[in-house]
């Protein structure tokens, strides 16, 4: 059984390529092996060694600098995923795509379903967006909407806040914002129960779009006090507590791109179709500060 998995060095690509292993050979690639911005890179590599399923976490994600880097963001975000949905066609092969919350433009008072409107608001839930369409043209898809990801390594918001509350005095965050942290251990091991579903089901019948999310929700502004107040709890020196954290509203800090109001996801759908229990945010926000604080 040859996985093919695009994006090893993300964080979902690194959680999810330990994940597979057990399931078959998994073929982790970079921008190195695989340069997603050139059509036909992608093409001659799946063609010489043609897999037995694509999964694709790779994705440009700098949503501010997307704004200008307009066509990169294209390539990768959008260009790409159409490329592996046609040779995922070809080759008649299952094809798992990772998409965000960003295709929303985060106006709803509920958690979105997978069937709600679509409306971006920036080029990267633009191109996301697009890229979605795209592997939806293949049959055998299934595209996983995530967001708020968090892990112990890569660039996300608590491995920037436990960083800033050993260095700074206080901290101005967002409190508008609603949404729910969603690990990378979690959104893997969701993955893997799909992959192994597909692979053991000759049948497979549950393609689609699907959301993962953890159960509960907060704002940027509580998750860093919880966050804050957690690791003193576990014995970090801090040169600040969640006292020193002012809550503020978006426009008060303004960004290139926008920001969805509401980043909820509803997960009734996932949980239905691979009887999935799915743990509370604060659980496995724990569980990686514990991790951060015993071994920085």
């Amino acid at each position: 059984m040859k996985i093919l998995l695009t994006g090893k060095d993300g964080q979902v690509g690194l959680a999810l390529h330990k994940r597979l292993v057990s399931l078959g050979e998994v073929i982790a690639t970079d921008r190195n092996e695989v340069n997603l911005e050139n059509p036909d890179a992608i093409r001659v590599f799946i063609e010489k060694i043609k897999p037995d399923i694509i999964i694709n976490t790779a994705a440009y994600t700098d949503v501010d600098k997307a704004e200008a880097e307009i066509e990169l963001a294209h390539k990768v975000n959008a260009e790409a995923p159409r490329v592996l949905a046609e040779k995922a066609s070809q080759l008649n092969v299952p094809i798992i795509h990772f998409s965000t919350d960003y295709v929303f433009d985060g106006l709803k008072n509920e958690p979105y379903v997978e069937t709600d409107q679509a409306n971006p608001q920036s080029i990267y839930g633009e191109t996301k967006w697009k890229g979605e369409e795209a592997v939806r043209n293949h049959e055998k898809h299934i595209i996983l909407r995530i967001s708020w990801v968090f892990s112990s390594r890569g660039q996300n918001f608590l491995k920037t806040i436990l960083k800033l509350i050993q260095e700074k005095a206080s901290l101005n965050i967002v409190s508008n914002q609603r949404g729910t942290p969603t690990s990378v251990d979690v959104i893997a091991e969701v993955t893997y129960k799909i992959v192994k579903s597909i692979l053991i089901e000759s049948n497979f019948k549950d393609f689609g779009t699907y959301h993962i999310a953890l159960e509960g929700e907060t704002n940027w502004y509580e998750y860093a006090c919880f966050m804050t107040d957690e690791v003193i709890r576990l014995g970090l020196k801090t040169t600040m507590t969640s006292k020193d954290i002012k809550s503020i509203p978006t426009d008060a800090y303004p960004t290139l791109a926008k920001r969805p109001m509401n980043s909820r996801l509803n997960t009734t759908k996932i949980k239905n179709a691979f009887m999935l229990e799915l743990p509370h945010w604060k659980e496995e926000v724990e569980a990686v500060l514990k991790l951060a604080v015993i071994n920085p």
